[in-house]
């Protein structure tokens, strides 16, 4: 099935937020930001921009009628600054006024006294300053202290991952509309509908069942929108609320990247410990993670990051302990991946030094450890693994042997240009890691001329969800898939929604589909029984025509329908779906907390050019565990887009920060991201499928994340490549490499 966006996207005719019409008398918001990162707010002065043409209202803390708080896992970020500010960019005042243009020139009008205090951007130094978000937690399984007193070798090293700009295509916005009785309605560019209800909710100090939030689809997410769209929302909920006239809100490019928050930079040290054999037998690894000034989702991705810390290989003795770091930078948050692709980038560095240091590749300590069916995670859920099977397929499919052998040659026969080779295996575990949060609702009708229309908490963001779900009900109810609409994601239509993210929307919320779609059928299959006079087994679908065993019958399916509806059975149903067997004890750090995993493995070779610094992807060769993919051409995308998204945050996508906290990288001309001259040559997907039963709607698996960690292998080829143009030099594990990196450390001498 065609992904159902596609002709209304060419044609332009897709509708985001800013295709709403808006209402007669709408007024526009900006956001005055703090112009430092840390400091006592002495004093505000906000008469000249009052004073300025078209200019209505600006709020601050002081006209918030219920709770100035936005914060979602921990209460520690005011929607506006009160006594301090914690980061550049930091929200103060609201400005609403007639026109966009008007209310940013009054926000050059507004003076600020701020007493700096102390800037903090490394989380090694907020840590010893004991400056934490929560309390660091530890994972383990065995005895790694003991552990490495039998290991033949041991390394040490530390690790660094930088951040990543979302860079969606659609900048953060919400357009809000008060409505009679104290309600409010808000359109907003968002991941997380029910985060923005709530908070909106706890902000104006009314309740949830006030604020209805709509969402038609975002134009990109990639996680920047599943916490951090709400204080746009907000913003513009409150201005609608106390001036009663709509107010909109949609950030330009440049105050996007200035505001909000990245993926969260790592800096990470570790010990790795193999036997003779090659068999890690013991692992330790500290994260120290740059949560910026609020927590935002910084816990839970700190959380992934634990629970992917030894990335797709079995180790016996794992300690890992992680920091989430107060910084003065704007809050990090979650992105694809959501700490998972940091704590991958700690465990395959660890190989790679290790591997130099006996004098091996990689790949050798790669496939020796690879986790297999019956094998423990240090979180302890028993693995039913595929990465076997997904590594042996990628050497046999692509001829790994003799890709390598081709990359020694050339090596061997070239000077100005060297080639490297990696192999990058993944494992990531797909569901909520806070179980509560894996649950979804979806609402089904079915109308007399036989049209169907779905609602789910599910948010479209270019990933396909919505095609999915019509698959889902067009192959309940075996109809074409043109008799299908879904409806734009609604607080009021469909309540308590978890968020778009963490790879399970699909899974939740095509579950939900599935489930009111078979009750629905249920009706109908014995409605047609009655109608036929024919044993309700033997009664099925088939594209819109009822047939009894394999003949057709003479009722069809607005027949049907409309037969159901005379005799007063419901054409509606409202499910629940919960993922069973998931748990997970953070007063141990054991438990079941993932559905299933999903696995898989790329193949990557790179040139450099050792006179430039300058470098190409030759090709990506990727076997994906897909299990039973329910549309291979969506799935692709998924993995194609996943993998160069990688790429970007392994090579050119470096974010920058000086000392004062202020962003540097503040512009599409300071802040690169690949485009079409940048991509690998070739990209190969071969799809590792199953049938095998994993939780997974119609036995598929997810496929929105795991991509993304294949682009690590990028980094690691290139390192390969530089190192056999400067064997002797210490190059240590910095992402990401960008060309002036490569050409520092080609260059590089061995220090003595």
């Amino acid at each position: 099935m065609q992904h159902i966006d596609t002709k209304s996207h060419l044609r332009g005719e897709s509708l985001y937020l800013d295709d709403i019409p808006m209402v007669r008398g709408t007024l526009f918001g900006v956001v005055y930001p703090s112009p430092v990162a840390h400091g006592r707010i002495r004093s505000l002065q906000l008469d000249d921009a009052l004073a300025m043409p078209g200019v209505v209202r600006i709020l601050t803390y002081k006209d918030i009628p219920g709770r100035n708080q936005i914060g979602g896992i921990v209460p520690d970020e005011p929607l506006m600054a009160e006594h301090e500010v914690h980061f550049h960019g930091m929200p103060i005042a609201f400005v609403v006024a007639e026109t966009d243009e008007q209310a940013r020139a009054a926000i050059k009008k507004i003076q600020v006294d701020i007493e700096p205090l102390p800037v903090i951007t490394d989380p090694r130094q907020a840590k010893a300053l004991g400056n934490l978000i929560v309390p660091p937690r530890t994972f383990k399984i065995g005895d790694s202290t003991g552990a490495f007193k039998n290991c033949a070798y041991i390394a040490s090293g530390r690790a660094d991952s930088n951040g990543q700009e979302h860079l969606y295509i659609e900048t953060q916005g919400a357009y809000a509309l008060p409505l009679e009785g104290g309600q409010v309605r808000v359109y907003s560019s968002t991941q997380g509908p029910t985060a923005v209800q709530r908070h909106a909710a706890d902000v104006l100090g009314i309740s949830m069942s006030q604020v209805e939030v709509d969402v038609k689809r975002l134009g990109g997410g990639f996680g920047g929108k599943e916490d951090q769209a709400t204080a746009w929302a907000v913003f513009c909920a409150l201005a609608a609320y106390l001036l009663q006239k709509p107010v909109k809100y949609s950030l330009h490019r440049m105050e996007d990247m200035r505001m909000t928050g990245k993926r969260h930079p790592y800096s990470s040290d570790f010990t790795i410990g193999l036997d003779k054999d090659l068999n890690i037998l013991a692992y330790e690894v500290c994260f120290y993670q740059n949560a910026g000034a609020s927590a935002d989702l910084s816990p839970a991705v700190m959380e992934r990051t634990l629970f992917h810390c030894t990335n797709s290989y079995y180790i016996p003795n794992v300690t890992a302990t992680a920091y989430s770091c107060r910084t003065n930078l704007p809050p990090n948050t979650a992105f694809r991946g959501f700490g998972g692709p940091q704590g991958m980038f700690v465990i395959e560095s660890a190989i790679a030094q290790i591997a130099e240091q006996i004098g091996v590749h990689p790949s050798r300590i790669q496939e020796k450890n690879l986790i297999r069916t019956g094998h423990e995670f240090p979180y302890g859920q028993i693995a039913q693994s595929q990465a076997p099977a997904c590594w042996d397929k990628a050497c046999r499919h692509f001829d790994a042997k003799r890709m390598m052998e081709e990359v020694a040659q050339f090596n061997r026969n070239n000077v100005l240009c060297k080639k490297g080779i990696s192999f990058m295996p993944i494992c990531f575990g797909i569901s909520f890691t806070k179980t509560l949060m894996n649950q979804a609702r979806a609402l089904v009708h079915i109308y007399t001329d036989g049209s169907v229309n779905i609602s789910t908490g599910a948010v479209e963001m270019g990933q396909g969800v919505s095609t999915k779900l019509i698959q889902v009900a067009a192959s309940v109810f075996s109809l074409p898939a043109e008799q299908i609409r879904i409806n734009s994601t609604n607080t009021y239509r469909i309540a308590n929604t978890s968020p778009s993210a963490a790879s399970a929307t699909a899974d939740l919320n095509g579950k939900a589909v599935e489930l009111a779609c078979n009750a629905l059928k249920g009706r109908l299959t014995d409605m047609a029984s009655r109608i036929l006079q024919k044993d309700i087994s033997s009664i099925h679908f088939r594209g819109g025509q009822v047939y009894v065993h394999d003949a057709a019958t003479e009722l069809n399916w607005k027949g049907l329908v409309q037969a159901a509806y005379v005799n007063r059975i419901s054409l509606s149903e409202h499910a629940h779906y919960a993922t069973p067997d998931i748990h997970f004890d953070s007063s141990i750090e054991k438990g079941h907390p993932f559905a299933y995993h999903v696995y898989g493995t790329a193949i990557t070779t790179v040139t450099v050019d050792t006179i430039r610094g300058t470098y190409q992807i030759d090709a990506v060769k990727i076997v994906h565990d897909t299990a039973s993919s329910m549309n291979r051409m969506i799935d692709k995308g998924q993995i194609e887009g996943g993998l160069v998204q990688g790429i970007g945050w392994m090579t050119m996508e470096e974010i920058v920060f000086d000392q004062e906290g202020r962003l540097r990288s503040n512009a599409l001309s300071t802040y690169k991201v690949p485009d079409i001259y940048s991509v690998p040559g070739i990209i190969d997907v071969e799809f590792h499928e199953t049938d095998e039963d994993n939780l997974a709607i119609f036995r598929s698996k997810a496929v929105g994340e795991p991509p993304l960690m294949y682009g690590i292998g990028t980094y690691f080829a290139l390192r390969m490549a530089l190192k056999a143009f400067n064997p002797s030099g210490e190059i240590g594990f910095d992402a990401p490499m960008t060309p002036e990196k490569m050409l520092m450390g080609l260059y590089q001498k061995k220090s003595s």
